[in-house]
């Protein structure tokens, strides 16, 4: 099953580490687990109209929680660190970074 461009990007992630890598024109996201790189990156240009120069990707493990006395897990995810061509910026992340 092939999922919506909208569907594979989850959220934008936006920390500290995310922000500084806006300036060298890289865009951080959290997508589906399942989604490859050839998928997430013609999810990119397709939603934000932009040209991708390269995509890595990072499995984020869940770990241990615990809230008191009951022990759980955190959910794992994938992270996906977008490049994008000299030139091209995605408008959406403007006022949260640099």
């Amino acid at each position: 099953m092939i999922a919506l461009s909208h569907d594979i990007i989850v959220r934008p992630i936006i920390t500290e580490k995310s922000s500084r890598l806006m300036s060298n024109n890289k865009y951080t996201f959290e997508v589906l687990p399942k989604a490859n790189k050839i998928e997430i990156r013609k999810a990119v240009e397709e939603v934000f109209k932009v040209k991708v120069s390269s995509v890595n990707t990072i499995k984020i493990p869940s770990k241990p929680k615990r809230m008191g006395r009951f022990l759980g897990r955190s959910r794992s995810w994938k992270k996906a660190i977008v490049t994008l061509i000299p030139g091209e910026r995605i408008e959406f992340f403007d006022g949260a970074g640099v």
